[in-house]
């Protein structure tokens, strides 16, 4: 059966790379810890003492915590949300009721003015009761309109936008289109100026938010003519605008209670005094506004560890086998204390992180980044770990258990809500990239130009003068450091001796940063094609990230007389896991399968293996790979559905 496709938008790979290149916050204009660490410099003095936040911010934050910790209790019907995909309108009434559409922005405009770190430990404590329901404030907040504004808008926008960003209204945030997703130089969406608007043509997909949103970020292409640069531009859209038709609401095999569709943009009138900046900067804007609007994500895994480490541990000791609780067979136990350790260390590398966004003395691209990037990960495992401790019980439904008479425990819907959190902003093999990008800049500022075809030998030359300068300075300093003294980091040797482990990430900081500079020499313009080996050199700065976090939340614990012995415990046992973790990868970064994979993955799409294909039925079904989004109107009933019942025709 055939059936029509969008007509492909053809961008080499060089222009892709240039439109990417081009959105990059290009200037490190403050320290980064991350940073550092990736170039073989140990800043523990970025981290250490621990930041902590103002005792204001912690009394505001504190009381919004408790009401809304009283609301999730009382009003959030987490079983009710799964069973029928939807977030009931009452839920929402009360969000706004309480103030949680405007946790992140400014009392002047009707919002909380929540800081970065009790917005994460709210997004926590809802996600906890409802994933559904944190992914419907957080893409209203983190990714949506109030971010965007915060940071790039004008006064006129953010008086009429975002009071009602804060008590009324909800924002989706609408970029990836049918046939494109991390490749915004693909971008089909128009919008075309013409007077004092612009008129939007084009469909979006996977917008969060969207079937119920009553504003919009919209990124959509502005075409180059006279007196308009052109380029990919941002916009505040209202959603229930002529000509927006919202087409589908998509299903999923988690978050069932995601307001997630497919918008249509025919022939639409956006006033541009609502452009968020300039023309062009719609992809800056992105990329900047997901620089903390990432650590939503790592909020609710942090989260969703707690949790499973609470079902854990009730679960394995009160089920027996062979005479004693499971949690004390070893099998069963390391499981337990995998869990536990790392949800620790998720909870520092989001307080941290938190905190230096709050104090905005460093610059964290890269440590929200990697923290979207390891929370998802790690919490993902923990989830796996939890249905296996489970047992049958952990396959089998809250719902099931419940009519059968046991505890409606929902950990096989655990592991599909944070499924998509492997994807969701940034898919782990794009956060790759993006964080090897970053972790190679200085040495693209200085050589870059060696290795660029385009570059003349004059621009090489010069190139290869500044390399070998920089070089000179910065080689010395990976050869020895305090991770080869005995003594040092000795404020971290109290109950349980952690100063060992920072003199292990001080020494593997050197060693990574002495890895990537011998692959750069050796692959040089190719190395952005080794991407299994940028992955695993990313995962290991990930894993001397939230080692050096861990650490250094339990010294700040041990400070405050709070729990001091047992983080010690937890932040040692989490230390001596992920050495494990980062031994083996420094292994697989030259002992791997990298090139034979790449033949075998010739061999698939050249059709020389589909013999291992046969003896099987495909039950998918017939269609395109991707659907039609040629602009034009809509041939589809509007599925906008705001919350509390507003008309939704246009």
């Amino acid at each position: 059966m055939s059936a029509t496709t969008t007509p492909r938008t053809n961008v080499t790979e060089r222009e892709a790379r240039q439109v990417a290149e081009a959105a990059r916050q290009q200037d490190w204009h403050k320290p980064s810890f991350a940073k550092e660490l990736f170039l073989g410099r140990f800043r523990l003095d970025l981290i250490h003492p621990h930041p902590l936040p103002d005792a204001e911010s912690v009394r505001r934050g504190e009381e919004f915590l408790t009401k809304l910790r009283a609301f999730c209790e009382t009003a959030i019907d987490s079983a009710r949300i799964e069973r029928e995909a939807r977030i009931p309108d009452e839920v929402v009434a009360g969000l706004k009721e309480l103030g949680a559409l405007g946790m992140k922005i400014d009392p002047k405009y009707d919002g909380l003015g929540l800081t970065q770190l009790y917005y994460n430990k709210a997004l926590a404590l809802v996600g906890s009761v409802s994933p559904a329901v944190g992914a419907l404030l957080s893409a209203h907040q983190s990714i949506g309109v109030p971010q965007p504004l915060k940071m790039f808008g004008t006064q006129e926008q953010k008086d009429a936008f975002l009071p009602r960003c804060a008590r009324t209204d909800i924002s989706a945030f609408l970029l990836t289109e049918p046939d494109v997703g991390s490749d915004p130089a693909r971008l089909a969406t128009t919008a075309v100026p013409e007077g004092d608007d612009y008129v939007l043509d084009g469909v979006k997909l996977w917008t969060t938010n969207g079937v119920v949103a009553d504003l919009l970020v919209v990124m959509a292409r502005v075409p180059k003519s006279e007196g308009h640069k052109g380029g990919i531009t941002a916009f505040v859209v209202e959603a229930a605008s002529e000509g927006i038709t919202v087409e589908h609401r998509n299903a999923f095999m988690g978050l069932r209670g995601i307001e997630n569709g497919v918008t249509r943009f025919h022939q639409v009138r956006v006033p541009a005094a609502n452009r968020i900046g300039p023309e062009g900067a719609g992809l800056k804007i992105a990329l900047t506004t997901l620089n903390t609007g990432r650590l939503s994500l790592p909020a609710m895994c942090a989260g969703a560890g707690k949790w499973c480490l609470k079902i854990a541990r009730e679960w394995a000791a009160e089920r027996e086998q062979w005479g004693k609780p499971v949690a004390l067979h070893e099998a069963v136990g390391s499981k337990i204390s995998f869990i536990a350790a790392t949800t620790f260390a998720l909870e520092a590398v989001l307080d941290l992180s938190s905190q230096m966004a709050d104090e905005d003395r460093n610059d964290i691209r890269i440590e929200a980044a990697l923290a979207k990037l390891y929370g998802s990960e790690m919490a993902w495992l923990m989830a796996d770990e939890l249905v296996q401790i489970r047992g049958g019980r952990g396959y089998e439904t809250a719902e099931s258990l419940e009519a059968r008479g046991e505890r409606p425990v929902p950990a096989e819907q655990i592991l599909r809500d944070l499924r998509i959190n492997r994807i969701f902003e940034g898919s782990t093999e794009i956060m790759h990239l993006l964080i090897a990008r970053e972790a190679v800049d200085a040495h693209l500022s200085v050589a870059g130009d060696l290795i660029d075809p385009d570059k003349s030998l004059a621009d090489k030359a010069r190139a290869g003068a500044s390399a070998g300068v920089f070089y000179a300075k910065w080689l010395p300093k990976l050869v020895a450091g305090p991770g080869q003294l005995p003594t040092a980091y000795g404020e971290f040797k109290h109950h349980v001796d952690l100063s060992g482990h920072l003199r292990y990430v001080e020494r593997t900081a050197r060693k990574l940063a002495r890895s990537t500079f011998y692959a750069m020499s050796r692959w040089q313009g190719r190395m952005e094609t080794k991407q299994g080996f940028l992955g695993r050199i990313v995962d290991i700065g990930a894993e001397l990230f939230a080692m050096s976090a861990a650490c250094v939340r339990a010294e700040r614990l041990r400070g405050e007389g709070e729990h001091g012995r047992e983080a010690y415990q937890l932040a040692d046992a989490f230390c001596r896991q992920a050495r494990i973790r980062v031994d083996e990868l420094f292994d697989r970064l030259w002992t791997n399968t990298d090139d034979l994979d790449r033949k075998v993955v010739e061999g698939v799409l050249g059709g020389a293996y589909t013999w291992l294909e046969e003896g099987v039925l495909d039950p998918s079904g017939e269609g395109p790979w991707i659907a039609d989004a040629t602009p034009g109107p809509s041939a589809h009933e509007n599925a906008r559905r705001p919350f509390g019942g507003q008309d939704t025709s246009t």
